[in-house]
């Protein structure tokens, strides 16, 4: 019998079971009503001046499709982000309680570089993993501010990248006009204003520049952020030209670094003071070539994820697998945990704290044993000891 049919006087009283596109009305069997004493007003079937009453959803139907979760990106992405807050936080320590690590204005700008790291890991991965989720649902505005965070944090990367290498052009290019270029101030001028540009070109979406919310409240990247923003301005404007202006300056500077090394050595002359020169232009080398390191492992992690993007908006109909993408964007997140390795493996003062710090925590000496590690760290005497031995630089 069709929903809403009636036969004469009577009519079945009938149990709704609308799963999708059923409309059958069952026969209670022993129940029938008259219906000709019920006044026409109250009658709830169409046409009636009362609005239909709607049968209650079948179980297990949805209103809508919410994405699941995937566990193993949200664990790799969980793990990242431990590894990011830990490493770096570990860097900006060491950097921050040794005041000869701060008097080197290379080291402001690798705090500067492992906040953001430590903001990524803290906050924009756990964002990601929301976003992931679908989360939050029917706030765009909330999810808006979520995917800018990672824009921002990517960014003031981007920009604290490009301070190091002019850092490091001027201290190998121009040693004599760096004392007045780079003094602490200056640089903690520069640092202040990378991320307040940073802030400004990853809150561009906030400001206006995206997609209309989409009607069925879903948080997702490519449904708010807009793909010529993503494209054109955030990859090719304020990631790629940066990094084309980082490879010039450090492939200039190892070659000035090459030429000065060749002139030391040829000069005959006050040989101690040379081989002195030389030293130093070896550490700057060395400091030089880590730091060209952590920005080819940011170009590494950021760009598959960047060619991806462009892929779907040169070719919008070509398939890209779910699972490469969530690949691309674990890697690109992954960059923030990989910097902190390369500081230890490659700087020698970043090496010595972390065997410090390890050495204190398993192998802990009473305070009192001269020149051992002790639980609190250094005694005075070895303290002198390898500060005697250190140089100002930070590389080895």
């Amino acid at each position: 019998m069709p929903c809403g049919s009636r036969d004469g006087h009577a009519a079945s009283t009938a149990v709704s079971t609308e799963c999708g596109d059923a409309g059958a009305l069952t026969a209670q069997q022993g129940a029938w009503i008259n219906m000709a004493s019920i006044p026409p007003a109250t009658n709830a079937f169409p046409n009636s001046s009362f609005p239909p009453i709607h049968s209650p959803p079948c179980p297990g139907a949805s209103n809508g499709s919410s994405p699941s979760l995937d566990v193993p990106y949200f664990l790799t992405e969980t793990a990242t982000a431990v590894l990011s807050v830990a490493g770096n936080l570990f860097i900006c320590t060491v950097i921050l309680r040794d005041r000869k690590l701060r008097a080197v204005v290379t080291n402001h700008f690798l705090v500067s570089l492992a906040a953001a790291d430590v903001l990524v890991g803290a906050v924009a991965i756990p964002c990601a993993q929301m976003v992931d989720a679908g989360l939050p649902r029917g706030q765009p505005t909330l999810c808006l501010l979520m995917l800018c965070t990672l824009l921002i944090f990517t960014q003031a990367s981007v920009l604290g990248l490009l301070a190091i290498a002019v850092e490091r052009y001027i201290s190998i290019l121009k040693p004599f006009q760096y004392p007045s270029l780079m003094s602490p101030q200056n640089s903690l001028l520069v640092i202040l204003g990378s991320w307040v540009l940073a802030t400004f070109i990853g809150a561009l979406p906030l400001m206006g520049w995206h997609k209309p919310f989409p009607p069925d409240g879903q948080c997702t990247f490519n449904a708010f952020i807009e793909d010529t923003y993503e494209v054109y301005f955030n990859f090719v404007a304020c990631m790629l030209v940066p990094l084309a202006a980082m490879l010039v300056l450090y492939g200039r500077i190892f070659l000035e670094a090459k030429r000065q090394i060749r002139k030391v050595a040829e000069r005959e002359v006050d040989v101690s003071r040379q081989a002195r020169r030389r030293r130093v232009l070896h550490k700057e080398l060395r400091l030089a070539t880590s730091l060209f390191i952590v920005l080819f492992c940011f170009a590494l992690c950021w760009l598959p994820l960047h060619v991806i993007n462009t892929l779907q908006l040169v070719c919008p109909g070509c398939p890209v697998p779910s699972p490469l993408v969530l690949a691309t964007i674990v890697l690109s997140h992954a960059n923030s945990a990989i910097n902190p390795v390369v500081y230890v493996f490659r700087m020698r003062s970043f090496r010595q704290a972390f065997t410090a710090a390890f050495s204190c925590a398993w192998h802990p000496l009473p305070t009192s044993a001269p020149g051992k590690f002790s639980a609190s760290g250094l005694t005075p005497s070895n303290r002198l000891e390898l500060a005697s031995r250190n140089s100002p630089l930070p590389g080895k």
